[in-house]
C-alpha cells in the first residue's frame, strides 16, 4: 500500500536537475571554447553559468519558497553579470557574440 502511494507521488513530480552533468559541461566547453585546452575563458564560464541559472529558474517555478536556492540563483546571476561586464570591457565583439549565442539579452 505504501509503495503504491509512493509511486503515485513520484509519478506526479517533475524532476529538474539543479546541477549540470559532467557530459553536459564538456559539451558546453567544446561549443564555447576559443582554443584547444580552453576551459576557463569568460565565454565558457558564462555558458556554464547560464545553463545552471536556467536549471535553477525551472526549479524555482515549482518551489517558490525555496529561499536558499533563490539566494544561490542570485549569486550565480551576479557572477555571470560580472563576467559579462568584463568581457564587454575587454572585447565588445566577443560580448555581442556570446549574448547572441546564448540569447540572454533582448
Amino acid at each position: 500500500m505504501a509503495a503504491q502511494r509512493l509511486s503515485r507521488v513520484s509519478a506526479k513530480k517533475v524532476v529538474t536537475p539543479m546541477t549540470i552533468t559532467r557530459e553536459r559541461k564538456q559539451e558546453l566547453i567544446g561549443e564555447y571554447k576559443n582554443s584547444d585546452g580552453d576551459t576557463g575563458s569568460p565565454e565558457v564560464q558564462i555558458a556554464i553559468l547560464t545553463t545552471r541559472i536556467n536549471n535553477l529558474t525551472e526549479h524555482m517555478r515549482s518551489h517558490k519558497k525555496d529561499y536558499a536556492c533563490r539566494r544561490g540563483l542570485l549569486a550565480l546571476v551576479s557572477r555571470r553579470r560580472r563576467l559579462l561586464d568584463y568581457l564587454r570591457k575587454i572585447d565588445p565583439q566577443r560580448y555581442l557574440d556570446i549574448i547572441g549565442k546564448l540569447g540572454i539579452r533582448k
